[in-house]
């Protein structure tokens, strides 16, 4: 792919502004969230044109965001936020992406990784065959006929109130894992069958498993409140998204909304960016069913962290109360919401996307947890399966400048198909191996493509983010071993 030639301007040390006048057309300028050394990755991916394209959308305000893990995605970059008024704006799937609510929680425990670490492979080994993983895995749990749509509309609730959790579990979940607003109805047939076999699985790609320990602590009074009460405690990540439906769901409405385009007036400088008016029946039926996939999603983080605490506490010998497996937060990455944010002064209902990106509401806000009030929203940064993971809390800062959001993740650097010319998936597990990391992975091919090597350094992303003030690093955290999709 060429290097990216368009217009960029150095706000400061984090940002830089795509100016409005780069392309006519442009109804608010960009802005992408780097420093120096990762700016001129960016500039040698396409993004920053999405970025650019992005700006064009009607209804859009402040500036079109690139959170510092930017990287080329499907209309959107992946790492892009837009807020689009509800009045006059429009809503896109291209703003989302096909993993509807793909996200990530964290558990905490009570053991060091002394006492895990002898048992290690035995317990890698057993959530591997706990969890369904790989392309297309199907799950252990049969829905009845119809129940597909009770999981829609319950989200997270609809396994809690199958034994598959506990009901605080819903508390420490964004949106209480239960998003308002659902229309099953507006799921196609297709998307539902597609869902039906696979809930409870972990699916391929960059989803993960992952056994870690706090190697850093940086706020410590916010990293109690979360109850990562020491550097060496274990920790469990979970790392995955809706699977089919929520692919289903948005190939469905990317193609009603390129059809929708011509009635409502609407001309985008990219396809992928096909949107609809927010509040327009194709706009509130995308929504609908958008709502539907991440409850799915939810539904499916909170099935396997019951199997996960299940083969954690066989393995380990010991009750769940005695291992402390608490959730300490779940956030989403791949959606749009409708929030209200101060705009020019006032506040304005807009619906903000999120793609590739993370909310990032900062302490006092109502629709954080009780528990988090005083600290902020925790938000998790997974890396890659050698170096290392975040957890942070939201900021003023980013309510003020990015609808309350912040970066997702390491960000690629490299294609999927470029990192299995590099390397082969036994190159990486025995590099991964000699760095003390246990890995499982469905496939050798599939290991390769997720290579360290293939991401950016998640440091170096969690820098930019808090030194921009968008996110404050809470702990570090570096993996022992990993369930690869």
């Amino acid at each position: 792919m060429p290097k990216w030639e368009g217009k960029l301007e150095k706000v400061d040390e984090f940002r830089w502004r795509i100016p409005k006048d780069y392309k006519k057309g442009m109804r608010v300028p960009g802005l992408i969230y780097a420093d120096e050394g990762m700016i001129r990755q960016v500039i040698d991916d396409q993004a920053p044109e999405q970025v650019a394209n992005v700006a064009f959308l009607p209804g859009i305000v402040g500036s079109s965001l690139a959170m510092p893990d930017i990287h080329w995605g499907y209309g959107f970059a992946i790492g892009g936020v837009a807020a689009m008024r509800v009045s006059d704006g429009v809503v896109s799937p291209g703003g989302v992406g096909f993993d509807i609510n793909c996200g990530v929680r964290i558990m905490r425990t009570n053991l060091t990784r002394e006492e895990v670490t002898p048992k290690i492979k035995e317990l890698i080994d057993a959530l591997f065959y706990a969890v369904p993983s790989g392309l297309g895995s199907k799950g252990k749990i049969k829905l009845r006929s119809g129940e597909i749509d009770e999981v829609l509309i319950k989200g997270s609730r609809w396994a809690v109130e199958r034994g598959y959790g506990r009901p605080e579990d819903l508390e420490t979940t964004e949106e209480s894992g239960e998003i308002k607003g659902t229309d099953p109805q507006r799921v196609s047939g297709r998307a539902k069958e597609r869902g039906i076999p696979q809930l409870g699985t972990l699916g391929s790609g960059n989803h993960f498993l992952e056994v870690a320990v706090v190697d850093e602590i940086y706020e410590p009074e916010a990293a109690e409140v979360m109850g990562m009460n020491r550097v060496g405690q274990v920790m469990l990540y979970v790392h995955c998204g809706s699977r089919g439906l929520g692919h289903q769901v948005a190939d469905d409405y990317i193609k009603e909304m390129v059809r929708a385009m011509p009635k409502y007036g609407i001309e985008v400088p990219d396809r992928q960016l096909a949107c609809v008016p927010v509040d327009s029946p194709e706009g509130k039926n995308y929504l609908g069913a958008m709502r539907c996939a991440a409850n799915y999603a939810w539904a499916n983080r909170q099935c396997i962290t019951h199997w996960v605490r299940e083969a954690f506490c066989r393995v380990m010998g010991m009750s769940e109360s005695d291992a402390g497996l608490q959730l300490i937060y779940d956030v989403t990455h791949n959606i749009a919401k409708i929030e209200d944010h101060e705009v020019g002064g006032k506040k304005e209902k807009l619906c903000v996307h999120r793609k590739g990106a993370t909310r990032a509401f900062p302490a006092g806000h109502p629709d954080i947890p009780q528990k988090y009030l005083k600290i902020g929203q925790p938000i998790l940064i997974p890396g890659d399966m050698g170096r290392a993971s975040y957890v942070l809390v939201g900021t003023e800062q980013a309510m003020k400048e990015t609808f309350g959001s912040t970066c997702h993740g390491a960000g690629r650097l490299r294609s999927r198909s470029a990192m299995k010319k590099q390397l082969s998936g036994r190159d990486v597990l025995a590099a991964l191996e000699a760095r003390g990391i246990t890995i499982r992975a469905g496939s050798m091919s599939g290991l390769a493509e997720e290579a360290p090597e293939a991401y950016k350094d998640v440091g170096d992303v969690v820098r930019v983010a808090h030194g921009a003030g968008i996110s404050k690093k809470v702990a570090r955290t570096r993996p022992i071993a990993v369930v690869k999709g």
